[in-house]
This record gives structure tokens, C-alpha cells and sequence, in this order.
């Protein structure tokens, strides 16, 4: 037993789930951590900044006949107005660049694991937001559209149903943000726990679930946060 219990504390020492304080900041009296998240997500925003400069440049003279870069770029922006007007309809011209833009980072921070980094949506502290900022975009519509009626609304059918009523309007934020970090953190617990049980035959075979992991369920994961996104707020608004 003695020996399986040494075995398995090497065993948890040696593996690596990528979240390290990397410089400690007193501010206020209060002790905070820069962490590899914070670097990470800092890497997706420049990435996106130095993306979305070049697309300008590259839009402002655009080919009649596009190819390579622009094309794809083209090819991107026509599936995301699609996705966001099949299921939005009428309302997709006020909500297609909040949902674009969603989609982008939190696709590219799901993919992040592909180039070293700790994906930043591993971290709740950045999907919490995001739900947060959905929700906001939720209750606003409610109460521009349903004004007194989306506070009544939540004593519908019956006054007795107020508390289920009241916890699944708040529990929405919660629910997106933990589903989207519940779902990229497994696959990067997954992956550390790979490479330190059996890191002398973890050579090449692991691409294969670095596809499933940070590119396949990357991007069903920003699918499921968007269009979730996109079907609350529309179920606020008049048909």
C-alpha cells in the first residue's frame, strides 16, 4: 500500500493542468495572481486585434473575384449572418456582431489548447462574464418589449410558481457559463492526465484527441453558447 500510495504522489505531482501563478500583485491590502490564464486570454485578444486589423485593411480594397484570405474571410462572416438570421430572424441585424464576435473568441480561446497555451474558457472567471453579458442582453429585451408583463410573468400560471419562476431567469447565466467552462476544462483536466499516466507513450497518438478535444468539441461548445444565447433573447422579444 505504501507503495502505491508514493507511486500515485509522484504521479500527481507530475501532472499539469497549466494554471500557474505567474507574478503576485498587493494592491489595496489584497494579494492577486497574474496566472497563465490571464496570459493566455491577453494572447487570444491580440491575436483577435492584429485579425480584425488585417481584415479591415484587406476589406477596404477588396478583389471582385475573392481568393485565399479574403475568401475565407467572406466564407466566415456569410456563416455567421446565416446562423444568426435562421435563428433570430427580423431581429438578427441588432444582435449579429455581438453574436459574431462571441463566437470568434470564444472559438479561438477553445482552440488555444492546439498551440500550447491554457485555453482562456477553462477558467470560469472568463465564462462567467460572457453568461452575465448574455443575461443582461435577456432581461433588457424582456423589459423593453413586456415592460410591467416581465415581472408579472413571473407569477404565471400560478402566484405559487414565483421562486421556479425567478430561479430559472437567474440561473440562466450560471447555466451557460458553467455548461461552456465545465466542458472545455474536462477536456484540458483530460489531457494533462494523459500526458502524465503515460508520458513514455505519449508520442503523436495524442493529436488525435487534440482534435476531438480542443478543435471538435471547441467548436460545438461555441455553437451551443451562441445559438443558446440567440434563443433566449429571442424568446423575449414579440413574434
Amino acid at each position: 500500500m505504501g507503495a502505491v500510495s508514493c507511486s500515485q504522489m509522484l504521479i500527481a505531482k507530475d501532472v499539469d493542468f497549466m494554471i500557474h501563478g505567474l507574478i503576485k500583485l498587493n494592491l489595496f491590502g489584497q494579494e492577486f495572481w497574474i496566472t497563465t490564464t490571464h496570459v493566455s486570454l491577453l494572447i487570444v485578444m491580440l491575436v483577435l486585434l492584429v485579425l480584425a486589423l488585417v481584415v479591415n485593411r484587406k476589406m477596404k480594397n477588396p478583389q471582385e473575384f475573392p481568393t485565399g484570405f479574403q475568401n475565407a474571410i467572406e466564407m466566415m462572416v456569410e456563416m455567421l449572418d446565416h446562423m444568426v438570421e435562421n435563428s433570430m430572424g427580423r431581429h438578427a441585424k441588432k444582435y449579429v456582431n455581438y453574436i459574431s464576435s462571441i463566437f470568434v473568441f470564444i472559438f479561438i480561446s477553445n482552440i488555444s489548447g492546439l498551440f500550447g497555451l491554457r485555453p482562456p474558457t477553462a477558467d470560469y472567471g472568463v465564462t462567467l462574464p460572457l453568461g452575465l453579458m448574455t443575461f443582461a442582453i435577456i432581461q433588457y429585451n424582456n423589459i423593453k418589449y413586456n415592460k410591467v408583463g416581465a415581472f408579472t410573468g413571473l407569477f404565471k400560471p400560478l402566484p405559487l410558481l414565483f421562486p421556479i419562476n425567478l430561479i430559472g431567469e437567474i440561473a440562466v447565466p450560471f447555466s451557460l457559463s458553467l455548461r461552456l467552462f465545465g466542458n472545455v476544462l474536462s477536456g484540458t483536466v483530460m489531457m494533462a492526465l494523459i500526458y502524465a499516466l503515460l508520458a513514455p507513450f505519449a508520442v503523436g497518438w495524442p493529436g488525435i484527441l487534440h482534435i476531438y478535444f480542443d478543435i471538435f468539441s471547441g467548436a460545438i461548445q461555441t455553437y451551443v453558447f451562441c445559438m443558446l444565447t440567440m434563443v433566449f433573447v429571442t424568446e423575449k422579444m414579440p413574434e
